[in-house]
C-alpha cells in the first residue's frame, strides 16, 4: 500500500475495461452492483462493486477458500469480512486510536496476518473466533507495509526502512520475530518515505518479488540473506506507483495506485524477467490498491488516496474479469 505524493503519479492511458453491472442489490450500508458468480457462469449473481462504511479508508484486501473478503482500515485499524455473495459486511476486529491495517494475508488455517503501517505492528486473527491471537512489535519502526506467506512464516515488508519482518505461521507459535535486511541492487528512498510496498513470492517458490513503488522498479529477494535483484521488465519502463502484487502461476498482477491501472506480466520461473502482457483499467477504480483473487475475478478496494479524508468520505470496493 502507498502513500506515494501527488507528484509522482501520472495520467493512466490505459483502454478501459468494458461495462458496470445490469442489477443492483440493496444493502444496509448501501447498494452493491451484481455480475455473475465468479466461479459458476448461470448461477445466481454475485455483486461486483460493494460499498464500505464512510470514513473506512480501506488499504488491504485477503480471500481465502471461500466466498469472504477481509478488508483493512488505515484509520483505525480494523478489520471487515465481506460476504462476496451479497456485498454485506461486518467489522470482526474493532479498531483503534493510532492503529491501522495495511496489507492482509489469510492462511489455510484461519488465521490473518495483518501490516500495521505506521504504527509499526504486526497482529495475527483468528478468522474463527476473531480474537488476536499475536501481536509483533519490530525493534525497528517504520511503515509496516504489505505480507506474504512463504514457507512456515510470513514476511512483511517496510516501507521506511530497507528491512523485511518476518514471523511464524501456525497457532500457539508466539514470538521469534526476525529482521531481513535489504541489500544487493536495493535502493531506500529519503527517510520517512515509500520505498518497499507490495510483495509475492516466486514462480519457482525459491525467493521473494518486492515493489519499490516510487522508482517503479520490481526485485527478486533471497529471503535468507536480503538480496535484492532488479528484475527485468519487457514491454514496460517501469512500475511507478506499485503497490500491491498477485501472482497466479507465472502471471503478476501489479496494481498501480494512483495510476488507476493493473499491469499484467508474465515472468520466468526464476522471476528474472517480468513481460509485459496487457493491462487492466475500469472507470469504478479509484486509486486501487491491493488486489485478491477469487474464481475469475479480482477483487480491489479504492483507497481514494487523492480524495481528503473525513469521517464522512465513501469507499467501496470493486470486481473486475480475472482474464
Amino acid at each position: 500500500m502507498s502513500l506515494t505524493p501527488p507528484g509522482s503519479s501520472r495520467p493512466s492511458r490505459r483502454a478501459v475495461l468494458g461495462g458496470v453491472a445490469a442489477a443492483t442489490f440493496a444493502l444496509s450500508a448501501g447498494t452493491a452492483t451484481a455480475h455473475a458468480r465468479p466461479d459458476r457462469p448461470g448461477r445466481p449473481s454475485w455483486p461486483a462493486e460493494f460499498p464500505l462504511p464512510n470514513g473506512f479508508r480501506p488499504e488491504g484486501i485477503a480471500i481465502g477458500g471461500g466466498p469472504y473478503a477481509y478488508m483493512g482500515s488505515l484509520a483505525d485499524g480494523s478489520v471487515r469480512r465481506a460476504d462476496l455473495r451479497t456485498g454485506e459486511g461486518r467489522t470482526v476486529l474493532a479498531g483503534a486510536t493510532g492503529s491501522a491495517a495495511t496489507g492482509l494475508k489469510l492462511d489455510r488455517d484461519g488465521l490473518l496476518y495483518i501490516s500495521g503501517g505506521l504504527s509499526a505492528s504486526i497482529r495475527v486473527l483468528d478468522t474463527r473466533t476473531n480474537r488476536l491471537t499475536a501481536t509483533y512489535r519490530p525493534t525497528t519502526a517504520g511503515f509496516v507495509n504489505d505480507v506474504i506467506l512463504y514457507g512456515d512464516r510470513a514476511w512483511f515488508t517496510n516501507s521506511h526502512l530497507p528491512v523485511i519482518h518476518t514471523v511464524p505461521r501456525g497457532h500457539g507459535r508466539g514470538g521469534d520475530l526476525r529482521e531481513v535486511p535489504l541489500g544487493g541492487d536495493w535502493t531506500q528512498g529519503p527517510a520517512g518515505t515509500i520505498s518497499a510496498n507490495g510483495i509475492e513470492t516466486t514462480p519457482d517458490g525459491r525467493a521473494l518479488i518486492v515493489v519499490n513503488s516510487p522508482a517503479g522498479t520490481l526485485f527478486r529477494v533471497d529471503p535468507r540473506t536480503g538480496h535484492a535483484t532488479n528484475i527485468t521488465l519487457r514491454g514496460a519502463d517501469d512500475v511507478v506507483n506499485g503497490d500491491g502484487l498477485l501472482r497466479v502461476g507465472r502471471t503478476l498482477y501489479v496494481v498501480q495506485n494512483r495510476l488507476n491501472v493493473i499491469t499484467v506480466f508474465d515472468l520466468d520461473a526464476r522471476a528474472r524477467t517480468a513481460t509485459l502482457r496487457r493491462t487492466i483499467t475500469d472507470p469504478r477504480f479509484d486509486v486501487p490498491t491491493t488486489a485478491a483473487r477469487l474464481g475469475n475475478r479480482l477483487y480491489l478496494v479504492n483507497a481514494r488516496f487523492t480524495t481528503p479524508p473525513t469521517p464522512e468520505t465513501t469507499y467501496n470496493a470493486v470486481a473486475v474479469p480475472l482474464r
